[in-house]
Protein backbone atom coordinates (compact mmCIF):
# COMPACT_ATOMS: atom_id res chain seq x y z
CA UNK A 1 0.00 0.00 0.00
CA UNK A 2 1.17 3.54 -1.15
CA UNK A 3 2.31 5.50 1.85
CA UNK A 4 0.88 9.33 1.78
CA UNK A 5 4.00 11.46 1.70
CA UNK A 6 4.30 15.78 1.49
CA UNK A 7 7.64 16.64 0.29
CA UNK A 8 9.16 19.88 2.17
CA UNK A 9 12.82 21.83 1.22
CA UNK A 10 14.67 22.35 -2.13
CA UNK A 11 15.69 20.75 -5.59
CA UNK A 12 12.25 18.18 -5.23
CA UNK A 13 12.19 17.77 -8.75
CA UNK A 14 15.34 15.57 -7.55
CA UNK A 15 13.37 13.78 -4.50
CA UNK A 16 10.71 12.85 -6.79
CA UNK A 17 12.92 11.24 -9.31
CA UNK A 18 14.59 9.21 -6.44
CA UNK A 19 11.32 8.10 -5.05
CA UNK A 20 9.66 6.60 -8.33
CA UNK A 21 10.75 3.13 -7.07
CA UNK A 22 8.79 3.48 -4.10
CA UNK A 23 5.24 2.66 -2.60
CA UNK A 24 4.24 6.60 -2.50
CA UNK A 25 1.49 8.95 -3.04
CA UNK A 26 2.75 12.59 -2.95
CA UNK A 27 0.05 14.97 -1.52
CA UNK A 28 -0.24 17.69 0.56
CA UNK A 29 -3.39 16.68 2.34
CA UNK A 30 -3.13 14.80 5.64
CA UNK A 31 0.39 13.37 4.43
CA UNK A 32 1.54 9.87 6.84
CA UNK A 33 4.94 11.23 6.37
CA UNK A 34 6.96 14.06 5.26
CA UNK A 35 10.04 14.37 3.78
CA UNK A 36 12.35 17.34 3.46
CA UNK A 37 15.15 17.59 1.12
CA UNK A 38 18.05 20.23 2.51
CA UNK A 39 19.54 20.84 5.71
CA UNK A 40 18.49 21.60 9.14
CA UNK A 41 16.30 24.52 8.28
CA UNK A 42 14.47 22.67 5.49
CA UNK A 43 13.38 19.89 8.64
CA UNK A 44 12.69 22.91 10.88
CA UNK A 45 10.26 24.20 8.15
CA UNK A 46 8.66 20.51 7.82
CA UNK A 47 7.55 20.78 11.07
CA UNK A 48 6.11 23.89 11.19
CA UNK A 49 4.08 23.13 7.90
CA UNK A 50 2.90 19.69 9.19
CA UNK A 51 3.31 19.12 12.79
CA UNK A 52 3.34 16.36 14.53
CA UNK A 53 3.65 13.95 11.22
CA UNK A 54 6.63 11.68 10.93
CA UNK A 55 9.44 13.42 9.51
CA UNK A 56 12.19 11.69 7.03
CA UNK A 57 15.34 14.36 7.11
CA UNK A 58 17.41 13.82 3.74
CA UNK A 59 20.43 16.05 2.75
CA UNK A 60 20.01 16.97 -0.55
CA UNK A 61 23.14 15.93 -2.76
CA UNK A 62 23.99 19.00 -5.03
CA UNK A 63 24.42 20.70 -1.48
CA UNK A 64 25.54 18.10 0.84
CA UNK A 65 28.59 16.26 0.65
CA UNK A 66 27.35 12.64 1.81
CA UNK A 67 29.73 9.24 2.81
CA UNK A 68 28.41 6.25 0.72
CA UNK A 69 26.03 4.46 3.38
CA UNK A 70 23.82 7.67 3.43
CA UNK A 71 23.06 8.67 -0.77
CA UNK A 72 19.46 9.01 -1.05
CA UNK A 73 19.13 5.73 -2.56
CA UNK A 74 20.11 4.04 0.37
CA UNK A 75 18.71 6.02 2.93
CA UNK A 76 15.08 5.51 0.92
CA UNK A 77 15.48 1.62 0.77
CA UNK A 78 15.82 2.01 4.45
CA UNK A 79 13.00 3.93 4.68
CA UNK A 80 10.46 1.78 3.30
CA UNK A 81 12.06 -1.17 4.85
CA UNK A 82 11.05 -0.06 8.19
CA UNK A 83 14.93 -0.18 8.74
CA UNK A 84 15.51 3.58 10.09
CA UNK A 85 15.66 4.67 14.10
CA UNK A 86 12.52 6.79 15.15
CA UNK A 87 13.36 9.58 17.63
CA UNK A 88 10.97 11.51 19.44
CA UNK A 89 12.50 15.24 20.56
CA UNK A 90 10.95 17.96 22.51
CA UNK A 91 9.76 21.32 21.80
CA UNK A 92 9.64 24.90 23.06
CA UNK A 93 6.34 26.98 22.87
CA UNK A 94 6.19 30.76 23.71
CA UNK A 95 3.03 32.63 24.54
CA UNK A 96 3.12 36.66 24.65
CA UNK A 97 -0.52 37.36 25.19
CA UNK A 98 -2.04 39.25 22.71
CA UNK A 99 1.16 39.54 20.81
CA UNK A 100 1.40 36.11 19.56
CA UNK A 101 2.57 32.82 20.16
CA UNK A 102 5.58 30.80 18.76
CA UNK A 103 6.66 27.20 18.24
CA UNK A 104 9.84 25.92 17.75
CA UNK A 105 12.28 23.01 17.50
CA UNK A 106 15.32 24.29 17.88
CA UNK A 107 15.28 27.75 19.99
CA UNK A 108 13.07 30.47 20.85
CA UNK A 109 14.84 33.99 21.23
CA UNK A 110 14.05 37.35 22.21
CA UNK A 111 16.40 39.73 20.12
CA UNK A 112 16.91 43.56 19.95
CA UNK A 113 14.72 44.87 17.17
CA UNK A 114 17.00 47.88 16.14
CA UNK A 115 20.31 46.90 15.76
CA UNK A 116 22.13 49.93 16.92
CA UNK A 117 19.97 49.67 20.54
CA UNK A 118 20.25 47.06 23.24
CA UNK A 119 17.57 45.34 24.64
CA UNK A 120 16.61 45.32 28.33
CA UNK A 121 15.04 42.24 30.42
CA UNK A 122 14.07 40.85 33.54
CA UNK A 123 14.53 36.85 33.80
CA UNK A 124 12.10 34.61 36.01
CA UNK A 125 12.12 30.65 36.57
CA UNK A 126 9.11 29.69 37.53
CA UNK A 127 8.15 31.98 40.40
CA UNK A 128 11.54 32.89 41.39
CA UNK A 129 13.38 36.12 40.17
CA UNK A 130 16.37 35.38 38.29
CA UNK A 131 17.83 38.62 37.36
CA UNK A 132 16.49 42.06 37.58
CA UNK A 133 18.19 43.42 34.46
CA UNK A 134 20.20 42.21 31.90
CA UNK A 135 21.14 44.35 29.22
CA UNK A 136 22.39 42.76 25.60
CA UNK A 137 21.34 41.25 22.55
CA UNK A 138 18.78 39.24 23.47
CA UNK A 139 18.09 35.70 25.33
CA UNK A 140 18.10 32.36 23.48
CA UNK A 141 15.95 29.41 24.55
CA UNK A 142 17.44 26.14 23.19
CA UNK A 143 16.18 22.71 23.47
CA UNK A 144 18.77 20.07 23.33
CA UNK A 145 18.61 19.15 19.27
CA UNK A 146 18.96 22.91 19.07
CA UNK A 147 21.73 23.50 21.63
CA UNK A 148 23.95 22.69 18.53
CA UNK A 149 23.04 25.90 16.70
CA UNK A 150 22.90 29.34 17.89
CA UNK A 151 22.91 28.24 22.01
CA UNK A 152 26.31 26.69 21.17
CA UNK A 153 27.84 29.58 18.86
CA UNK A 154 27.06 32.20 21.80
CA UNK A 155 27.97 29.54 24.96
CA UNK A 156 30.58 27.28 22.91
CA UNK A 157 28.67 24.25 25.05
CA UNK A 158 26.17 21.98 24.28
CA UNK A 159 23.29 19.70 26.66
CA UNK A 160 21.88 16.63 26.26
CA UNK A 161 18.98 17.30 28.82
CA UNK A 162 16.29 20.16 29.87
CA UNK A 163 16.30 23.88 28.24
CA UNK A 164 19.65 25.98 27.76
CA UNK A 165 19.44 29.50 28.24
CA UNK A 166 22.03 31.67 26.34
CA UNK A 167 22.55 35.32 27.09
CA UNK A 168 23.35 37.16 24.07
CA UNK A 169 26.53 39.69 24.79
CA UNK A 170 25.28 41.14 27.80
CA UNK A 171 27.00 43.67 28.97
CA UNK A 172 27.25 41.63 32.49
CA UNK A 173 29.08 38.62 32.99
CA UNK A 174 26.29 36.55 33.35
CA UNK A 175 26.68 32.81 32.15
CA UNK A 176 24.16 30.54 30.59
CA UNK A 177 22.78 27.86 32.22
CA UNK A 178 20.12 24.69 31.49
CA UNK A 179 16.87 24.37 33.51
CA UNK A 180 14.66 21.47 34.05
CA UNK A 181 12.35 20.84 31.64
CA UNK A 182 9.21 21.58 33.62
CA UNK A 183 10.53 25.27 34.38
CA UNK A 184 8.48 28.11 33.53
CA UNK A 185 10.67 30.65 31.98
CA UNK A 186 9.72 34.35 31.83
CA UNK A 187 10.67 37.09 30.42
CA UNK A 188 9.78 40.92 30.68
CA UNK A 189 10.63 43.42 28.25
CA UNK A 190 12.34 46.69 30.37
CA UNK A 191 13.74 48.49 27.53
CA UNK A 192 12.74 47.53 23.80
CA UNK A 193 11.88 47.82 21.54
CA UNK A 194 12.54 43.85 20.89
CA UNK A 195 11.10 40.85 18.80
CA UNK A 196 10.12 37.80 19.93
CA UNK A 197 10.58 34.31 17.02
CA UNK A 198 11.27 30.84 16.96
CA UNK A 199 13.72 28.77 14.70
CA UNK A 200 13.99 30.13 11.35
CA UNK A 201 10.90 30.81 11.18
CA UNK A 202 10.42 34.80 9.29
CA UNK A 203 7.22 35.49 11.30
CA UNK A 204 8.52 37.89 13.93
CA UNK A 205 6.31 38.94 16.77
CA UNK A 206 6.92 42.51 18.18
CA UNK A 207 7.31 43.41 21.48
CA UNK A 208 7.94 46.41 23.59
CA UNK A 209 7.93 47.73 27.36
CA UNK A 210 5.82 45.77 29.51
CA UNK A 211 5.21 42.80 27.72
CA UNK A 212 5.95 39.39 28.94
CA UNK A 213 7.14 36.33 27.08
CA UNK A 214 6.50 32.53 29.04
CA UNK A 215 8.94 29.91 27.63
CA UNK A 216 7.70 26.36 28.16
CA UNK A 217 8.07 22.58 26.87
CA UNK A 218 5.27 22.21 24.38
CA UNK A 219 2.89 19.16 24.91
CA UNK A 220 3.77 18.70 21.11
CA UNK A 221 6.53 16.59 19.84
CA UNK A 222 8.81 16.20 16.50
CA UNK A 223 9.59 12.68 15.39
CA UNK A 224 12.15 12.25 13.22
CA UNK A 225 12.79 8.92 11.43
CA UNK A 226 16.75 8.26 10.58
CA UNK A 227 18.31 11.20 12.21
CA UNK A 228 21.24 9.60 13.02
CA UNK A 229 21.70 9.09 9.59
CA UNK A 230 21.02 12.48 9.32
CA UNK A 231 23.54 13.94 11.77
CA UNK A 232 26.62 11.61 10.39
CA UNK A 233 29.52 12.43 12.06
CA UNK A 234 31.42 11.00 8.90
CA UNK A 235 29.39 13.54 6.68
CA UNK A 236 29.89 16.18 8.68
CA UNK A 237 33.46 16.18 8.46
CA UNK A 238 33.38 15.92 4.48
CA UNK A 239 30.78 18.65 4.44
CA UNK A 240 33.18 21.00 6.74
CA UNK A 241 36.55 19.64 4.14
CA UNK A 242 34.98 20.50 1.13
CA UNK A 243 33.41 24.34 2.85
CA UNK A 244 37.54 24.96 3.74
CA UNK A 245 39.40 23.23 1.58
CA UNK A 246 43.56 23.02 2.22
Amino acid sequence: MAVRVALCGRNLADLRRFLEPFPVELTTDVPELVISYGGDGALLGAEREYPGVPKFPLRDSRSNDKCPEHGEKELLSRLFADRLHRTTMMKLESDAGERGRVVAVNDIVVAKRIISSAVRYRVWLDDELYANQIVGDGLVAATPFGSTGYYRSITHSLFRLGIGLAFNNSTEPTDHLVVASDTKVTVEIIRGPAVLLGDNAPARIRLRRGDRVSITVSPGKMTVLGLDTFRCLECARLRSNNRNPA
